[in-house]
């Protein structure tokens, strides 16, 4: 733990609390007890109104904090104070008390861990979901403010006390009364507040004065401001854990990120290639960075490799991420890195940072302090991309239910279905673009990046019988594990098991991992329609409990994810590969299905014959088979080693389409094929002879038996 105080510049996220009752959100203790002025130089930073103009800005220790609640809120309180009094003096024992401190004790434990500096995100709050309506933002450490934000329940006002022991506390004051500061009025909207002074302190006591009135149980607090170094320390020097990485850490609207990425393509104009997808509903364009030692050109046998992030615009972190990642991967290119050099040697990797570009740039615009739970989340139609693929799970299974061979279903390139297609179908132009470029590159692995919470998620994200939470493993289960595993593990936050959880889920006991239909169903996943449609393996990464860290914390951020990005990269080469050629041309064999015994999930070659199955280690059964051969089956054994095994097929055309092929040529047909064209009709007779012979007794039993 960092011994560093912390002067209080800011504080808090309130999403509702507990009716009369009296909450307090505590640091780690971290230093003897300490006087309360700060000496320190202090820049303070405006509130919501005077960064509009309405106000000038006082300066730190010389100007009382205004109060900002209204007459109205000002009568409120004076109820609420009376309510608690009349609480006070009331039995302590009744169930309401009980109740009040056993979920304020809760609270109490949770945002404690929430204080924690290197963990960064939420402290547990109520709800539901992958993508849970409470917001956390952060300020630089040089502001002195109080956030305040919201859920669906939320405070309205309250008065904050400050403590360096818990045994004496002192009330923030207004002149000679004590301050109220102003919560928020609806679900969205944060509001900033101040401390009247600069402050050094352990502990903070949050009490409620009023509230939204159908609010229910639901508490959270951000402190934000300037740490102060334990003067006791032994290292006082110890810099702040960074990053060496020379990278450019800060948050890129669309304009910067466009010259960024220009500017790696010129710094290695030998491995990396721009290109665009599509464009976004006000015409934004979807870039993508490719990264490969032959850029834009398929290489017989090399993999592809896709990084999606940006999916939900307000969800920052991955964006910057896959920025970072593009540069580093160039950067240590030319060093000589003899990992990065095998990975853009031997894989052709694609990088999409900004999906939703048009959601990026309004939560861009409000910052990391201000932009809300939800704004920037979706596309500008007001589409969530993450629901917006077709639905090919349940199209599946129906078709499982009522088939009388379920295995005769197809299980893989599961056709797009004719209402998607249509012109005024509900889909954003973002999905078609990145449906047109998964059907365009053979992509063999993926992984999509979000941010809001701390977990690594796999397929299928959708349930059967609309199940709100279920177990829906697929065909690939066990592989589609260790995928999560490997990022989770490696993972510096994930992996670490002191780790606070970042809403109300605990994780860790799943080690982090979890099938997306047992956390939450997500109907139109793109990680379902990946897996359903295409060749490629994808998962979900949800990054940081934070979806928009501020710009001081990226150095940090990317350290805890570089190692994951990169061995989750090599992942791609694991399993078995091989090309599918005519045994008579040599040629590839394009859309051969590759199958895998007892696994029930094909995957088809691309169009020069190649393909990638991913497999964990073991021996297996492949049986290969394209339209006019005859299938080709092997033994393949796939090893512990990072590599894949090579497991080529040559396939042997039929008489038929040989003697297709031949009379569409207008050639002559060779003596050996009439010979096995003959051999083929009459095994064929002899087959149809016996069918209608055993129809015929079968028509004389009966007509016997009459």
């Amino acid at each position: 733990m960092e011994k560093s105080l912390c002067v209080l510049a800011s504080l808090l996220s309130l999403a509702g609390f507990i009716r009369g009752a009296e909450w307090t959100a505590e640091s780690f203790s971290l230093l003897p007890n300490h006087t309360t002025p700060e000496s320190a130089k202090w820049t303070e930073a405006p509130t919501a109104a005077e960064r509009s103009g309405d106000g000038a800005t006082p300066a730190a220790g010389t100007e009382p904090l205004r109060s900002t609640a209204s007459p109205a809120v000002s009568e409120r309180n004076a109820r609420a104070d009376k309510r608690g009094e009349e609480g006070r003096r009331g039995d302590p024992n009744t169930k309401d008390d009980k109740k009040a401190k056993l979920v304020g004790d809760r609270r109490r434990r949770s945002v404690r861990r929430s204080l924690v500096r290197r963990v960064q995100g939420p402290a547990p709050v109520a709800g539901s979901g992958r993508h849970s309506p409470h917001p956390v933002h952060r300020r630089h450490p040089a502001g002195q403010e109080l956030n305040l934000e919201v859920s669906w329940d939320w405070v309205e006002s309250y008065k904050v006390q400050l403590s360096n022991d818990t045994v004496e506390w002192q009330t923030c004051m207004n002149g000679t009364d004590e301050a109220i500061f102003e919560g928020n009025q609806n679900p969205e909207a944060p509001v900033l507040g101040l401390l009247p002074i600069p402050t050094v302190a352990r502990f903070i006591r949050i009490n409620p004065q009023t509230w939204y009135s159908n609010g229910t149980v639901c508490l959270r607090a951000e402190i934000l401001g300037c740490r102060v170094h334990d003067p006791t320390d032994p290292y006082p020097d110890q810099q702040e854990r960074g990053s060496r990485d020379n990278l450019d850490f800060k948050h890129h609207d669309y304009k910067e990120m466009r010259k960024l990425m220009k500017s790696v393509t010129e710094e290695c104009p030998d491995i990396t290639r721009i290109y665009t997808i599509g464009k976004s509903y006000t015409g934004l364009k979807l870039y993508v960075m490719e990264i490969s030692d032959n850029p834009g050109k398929h290489e017989l046998g090399e993999p592809e490799f896709r990084y999606v992030a940006g999916m939900h615009g307000n969800e920052a972190l991955g964006r910057e991420l896959v920025l970072n990642l593009m540069q580093y991967l160039c950067k240590e290119y030319k060093k000589g890195n003899q990992r990065v050099v095998r990975l853009v040697t031997e894989t052709r990797i694609h990088l999409l940072p900004s999906m939703n570009p048009d959601g990026h740039e309004v939560a861009y615009k409000k910052g990391s302090e201000l932009a809300g739970w939800a704004e920037g989340r979706y596309s500008y139609e007001g589409i969530d991309m993450n629901h917006n693929f077709p639905d090919l799970n349940n199209i599946m299974w129906d078709a499982q239910e009522t088939a009388a061979d379920p295995s005769k279903v197809s299980n893989h390139y599961i056709p797009i279905p004719e209402y998607y297609t249509q012109e005024d179908a509900m889909v954003a132009p973002e999905t078609r673009a990145v449906i047109s470029w998964m059907q365009d590159i053979p992509f063999v692995l993926s992984a999509n990046l979000h941010g809001g919470e701390l977990v690594v998620t796999y397929p299928f994200d959708c349930t059967r019988d609309w199940a709100p939470q279920e177990n829906t493993p697929t065909a690939d289960d066990a592989f589609f594990r260790w995928l999560a595993t490997v990022y989770a593990s490696t993972h510096l936050v994930l992996a670490n098991p002191d780790r606070r959880i970042c809403h109300y889920e605990d994780f860790q006991m799943h080690n982090n991992i979890i099938n997306g239909g047992a956390w939450h169903t997500v109907p139109g996943s793109m990680n379902d329609f990946s897996y359903l449609h295409t060749n490629c393996l994808e998962v979900t990464v949800e990054l940081s409990c934070d979806k928009f860290p501020h710009a001081s914390e990226l150095p940090v951020e990317w350290e805890n994810n570089k190692e994951s990005l990169l061995v989750y990269m090599e992942q791609v080469h694991r399993g078995i590969k091989g090309v599918i050629r005519d045994k008579s041309t040599k040629r590839g064999i394009e859309n051969a299905v590759v199958k895998v015994e007892d696994h029930d999930h094909d995957i088809r070659s691309a169009a020069d014959g190649d393909y990638w199955r991913l497999l964990n280690p073991g021996e297996y059964k492949v049986v290969v088979w394209a339209e006019g051969y005859f299938p080709s089956m092997r033994s393949c054994r796939v090893g512990l080693e990072p590599h894949p095994t090579i497991c080529d097929f040559a396939l042997t055309k039929t008489p038929i389409q040989r003697l297709k092929e031949l009379r569409a040529k207008g050639e002559k047909i060779p003596r050996d094929l009439q010979l096995r064209l003959r051999a083929l009709r009459m095994r064929k007779l002899r087959a149809s002879t016996k069918a209608i012979n055993r129809r015929r007794e079968s028509q004389a039993r009966r007509a016997r038996s009459s």
